[in-house]
This record gives C-alpha cells, structure tokens and sequence, in this order.
C-alpha cells in the first residue's frame, strides 16, 4: 500500500536521510477522556486510522464527525539501523490540539497548539536499529478557549464554521541527526545590495567547528561564506551576489537560488548538512503604497481556508495544494490571505515556485476579551506562543509579503484595556521582533489595537437586500479612503471598536462573497445572491472596480476561492469544480489600480 502525502514535508530544511510515518496506525477515541485511568497507554487501540488525515475527514478511514475530548495514536516502528550512531528525532508537523507523546512507555513531550510542528528527541529510549513504540494522546476539548480558526462548536458545519480537525493532521516523520547538528536557519533577503544573511541554529557548540553557506543557480554556485560555530549558538554569515548573477524574485518571475548548509569540525569533515532555497524578495512602505522590490504591485488577492471534501484541513494530495494556487491564478489572482490555519509548510513551497503572495495568518477568529459565551475562542498568552512557533516555521518564505496574528477580533475601546488589548499587542509585537523585513497587521478587521501597526484594513460586504442601494452605500465608503478616512469595521462615536486610522497603507481585506448556487436554497454567501449568473459578473466587476478605482488602497481579498460546507460563495466549488468562465474573472481584474498609475 503506498504511503499517504510521500513528500518531504519540510521544503525549506532538508536532510537526505529520513522515514515517514504516514500511513496506518492504531486509534481510539476516548470521549471521557479517562484513557490513563483505564489502561490504556499499554495496551492496543481498538481501530485504525490513516494518518495523516483527521479522524473527521473521510480519508483517514474514521470518518466521525461527533466530538472528541481525546483521540489516542499507537504506532510500533523499527528505527533503521543504517543510521549508525546518530540521535533520532520523530517529528509532528501539527496534531491538534493539547498533545502528549510516550515512546517505550516514557513520556518524553507535551505540545499545546493545533497549527504548529514539534519535535520529539528519542534520546536514551530509543535509537537505530531499536524498536520504538509510539503513543499520542490528543486533547480537544470543543468548547474550550483555545485558538482553533473556523471549527464549528456545534456538531455541524454552520454559518462560517466548519467540520472539525482532531489529533494528526498533517506528517509524521523520523529523521537522524548528530550529536551537534543544525536547526533551521533564518535566511533574510537585502535587495538594496543583493546579498543573503543567513543565521544559523545550532543544538550546541564544538571547539573548532565551523558553518558554510553555499549558494547557488542553475549555472553553479552564486556565492559561498563560512565563520566559526565555536563560540555562537546563532552564528551568521552574508552572501554578496555578483551584480551579473542578481535575479530578484516577483510574481513574474519566481527566481529562487539553492541554498546548501554544512557544519564541519576542525579537521573539516562534515558534521551536519542541510539543502534550502530562498528568494531575492524586498518588501516596502512608501506612504499608503506597498512595494515588492521597490515597485508597487496592487495585490489582488482571494481568501483561501484551505479545506478539502475528504481531508478537512488537510490536502487528500501535495498536487492538490499546487492546484489551488493555479486555480486562483486562473481567475486572475496574484495572491491570498491563507486564512484561519496555519497552512501546511508544503503550500509556502509551491507559492514560492510559482510567483504567488500570500499572508500568513493564525487561525483565532472571533475572539474578543469578554470572555466565554461572548467569543468564539477565548484570547489568551498561548496565542502569542503559537505565533511564534508559526513565525519561526515560515519565516524564508519568499512567497509570504505579510504577517496577520488575528482576525475579526471585537470589543468596545470604552470597555477599557482588557485581555484583548494584551494579545493584540503582544503578538504584534511578536511579529517585529522576529521578523522586521516584512509588514504586519495588528487584526484583520474590526478591533484594531495598534495605532501605529505597519497595515490598516476592514472587510466590507454588501449586506443590502436591494444590491443597488447596497452598491451605492458601498461605493460612498470606499470613496472616503482617498480622504483618508477609509471605511472602519464597527466605527461609531459613542462605542468605537477600533483605534483611529493613522494614515497607514490601507486594504479591504475582505469582500463580495456572493453566493452562486441557484439550485440550492440552504447554503449562503454575503447579502443577497445573484439570480443569474450574468449577474454574478455585474457585481463581481462592480466591487472590483471599486476597489481599484481607489488610489490610496494597495489591494483587496476576495471571498473566497471554493464553497466550503454551507458557504457556497467560492469562485470554485468545494470539490475544485468550475463555476464561472475564468477568463472573464481574469479579465476583470486585469485592468490596472489607480495606485499603481499614482505619481508620486
């Protein structure tokens, strides 16, 4: 039987020798979450389950839609013996939500996130050539505070809320590594004089050890640099690129350069090695523009939530992820908001192939400080730890031109400073601290915290039922953005929700979301539907056009690529299926944004 989702899961830190996981394991759904009390850490799991696919989803096998407080995972593996003396490391790339992990009935890990990677160290109970037996236990209570994105808190799919993701989600992996060896590198792009600077993680350091970076296109190496790894946990080369070898990286053009990690010891012998890429990518801001490589590049962009019929958050194939971003390419979009999970690592990897701008974003909508039965998730300091872990995966991303912690998070300034106030301004603060060459939104619509945040957006949907009043109320708020008073989520005198508009680059960040399924009466989108599909056209030019025609908005997101369970306003059906002539959809958003014919 082949194995489910093959590819190396990890694009941007390679290694040669490793084993995947996927596949069958061992599964039990403990609803009382009493399996310690019961025994059941020693003993066999009454089903199976294929993993990497959650136990909601069809292709995992299970199949159950019901609630979970704990789902239980055992695999027994035989550690390849070829991997001599090296120590092993099993890695989960996200397992949702609060988890434990024993191998040979040691507890050796506890991870609390559903998003993010973590990494297991087999030190002393297990190593090549034993046999491990691994066994996970994932807690998810639905109705906790925890941050979980669009999954419903009711037993099915409602609203914008959709079929929850429990335990494994995404890859499980072995891999050996040294004693002293590399972890992921920080590889950070300088335009203004064509360089790389590359720090790198190391475990430890070694008297006499040394790091090299190596860069290279496809005519041979491009520059190469080396220091010593002695004395520094985090130490940093830079790559210069001759002027003739410089090849910027742009949705026109997605260049990227290999790159090749190596640790050596005094004598020079390899001690560790590890293969990446990057590309030569600035991001600026220039008054209310945005600019890619100092030009500016109105970013058309659609909202992607990334969930799939029979995988729920996760991709049934690596291709299918390649195929969403065409997808949207097809209709005339250069880019996305990948919104409300973490999306897997494998999607930054194929949007850095194929020239495609995204925004990396968390998945905690809803939130506010009032606490329970007033917010979806209720906010706390582990969304800041989270972040971090999500900040630290995919900082090398070319592809990624923007970070975005919250969404549609809600509260009344008059309610004072509250736990809302803290998060937002901590995971902000977050995001510059680890990464400066990139802008960053305080929350995506509605309760903006951060006066002097890099971004400032609002989504706006044409709620009316009569859509030409609606048009023309939408049109008039857009108009005041030029004013510089741009439409604000929530804005009233007597109980703003947001701090003032400071004068800041400026986006709606979502819009239209017009349902189109004539034949079906249950589903929704945003406002009334469309009765033809002529004139879907209409308003999807008509909103398009609005928001172009503003010269102080450097983009927009579109909701949303495909329909997902009872929202049915994607430009795509759920299954990938064409609802629309795309080349017309392209061809209305083709036409040039007024900032980008702006002088100035």
């Amino acid at each position: 039987m082949s194995i489910p989702r093959p590819e190396y899961p990890r694009p941007q830190f390679q290694r040669n020798n490793w084993l995947n996981l996927n596949g069958s394991w061992q599964f039990e759904i403990d609803a009382g979450d009493s399996g310690i009390e019961r025994g059941i850490l020693d003993r066999n799991l009454s089903g199976e389950i294929t993993v990497p696919f959650c136990p909601e989803s069809s292709l995992s096998g299970v199949d159950h839609k019901d609630f979970m407080n704990a789902v239980w995972y055992r695999k027994v593996v035989e550690i390849p013996a070829e991997w001599g003396d090296q120590e092993v490391l099993l890695h989960f790339q996200a397992v949702d939500y609060d988890t434990t992990v024993w191998v040979n009935g040691v507890e050796l890990f506890r991870h609390r996130g559903g998003f993010t990677p973590f990494t297991v160290h087999l030190r002393g109970v297990a190593g090549p050539g034993d046999t491990a037996t691994i066994v996970l236990r994932a807690r998810d209570y639905p109705h906790m505070p925890q941050p979980k994105g669009k999954q419903s808190d009711k037993y099915d799919s409602h609203s914008c809320l959709y079929t929850r993701t429990t335990g494994i989600w995404q890859t499980v992996w072995l891999e050996p590594v040294p004693a002293v060896s590399l972890r992921r590198p920080r590889i950070t792009p300088n335009v203004a004089d064509g360089s790389f600077h590359v720090t790198f993680g190391l475990t430890n350091n070694k008297p006499g050890y040394r790091v090299r970076a190596v860069l290279s296109d496809k005519a041979g190496v491009v520059a190469e640099a080396e220091t010593s790894a002695e004395y520094d946990l985090a130490p940093s080369v830079t790559l210069s690129i001759p002027p003739a070898r410089r090849r910027l990286w742009s949705i026109e053009d997605p260049f990227l350069y290999d790159v090749e990690l190596t640790l050596v010891d005094a004598s020079g012998r390899v001690i560790d090695s590890a293969v990446s890429y990057t590309g030569l990518r600035s991001v600026a801001i220039d008054g209310t523009k945005v600019k890619i490589n100092g030009k500016v590049v109105f970013q058309r962009l659609v909202l992607d939530q990334g969930y799939y019929i029979d995988g729920v958050m996760t991709a049934p194939t690596d291709k299918a992820l390649e195929d969403d971003i065409l997808m949207s390419q097809a209709a005339g979009f250069n880019g996305a908001r990948l919104h409300q999970k973490v999306f897997e690592e494998r999607f930054l990897y194929h949007a850095d192939k194929l020239g495609y701008i995204v925004w990396g974003e968390f998945g905690d909508w809803g939130a506010s400080g009032y606490g329970p039965g007033h917010d979806h998730q209720k906010l706390s300091a582990t969304y800041i730890t989270q972040w971090l872990e999500a900040l630290e995966r995919d900082y090398n991303h070319p592809s990624i031109v923007g970070w975005c912690p919250l969404n549609e998070t809600h509260q009344s300034i008059s309610d004072g400073i509250t736990v809302l106030d803290d998060v937002t301004h901590g995971m902000y603060l977050a995001t510059k601290a680890y990464d400066t060459s990139r802008p960053a939104l305080d929350t995506s619509g509605y309760s903006h915290r951060v006066r002097n945040a890099d971004i400032y957006d609002s989504h706006d949907y044409i709620g009316e039922s009569d859509y030409t009043v609606g048009l023309e109320n939408y049109t008039n708020r857009q108009a005041e953005t030029s004013a510089g008073k741009p439409f604000v989520n929530g804005a009233t005198e007597s109980s703003p929700i947001s701090v003032p508009y400071a004068g800041q680059p400026y986006f709606v960040s979502e819009f239209g979301g017009f349902k189109w399924n004539p034949n079906d009466s249950t589903s929704w989108g945003y406002g009334s539907s469309p009765q033809t599909i002529e004139e879907f056209y209409q308003r999807f030019e008509d909103v398009c056009n609005v928001l172009l025609d503003q010269p102080d908005q450097f983009g927009y997101c579109y909701t949303q690529l495909t329909d997902i369970y009872p929202e049915e306003n994607g430009i795509y059906t759920f299954a990938r299926g064409t609802k629309f002539d795309l080349a017309k959809l392209k061809a209305i958003q083709s036409r040039p944004a007024a900032i980008e014919l702006r002088e100035d």
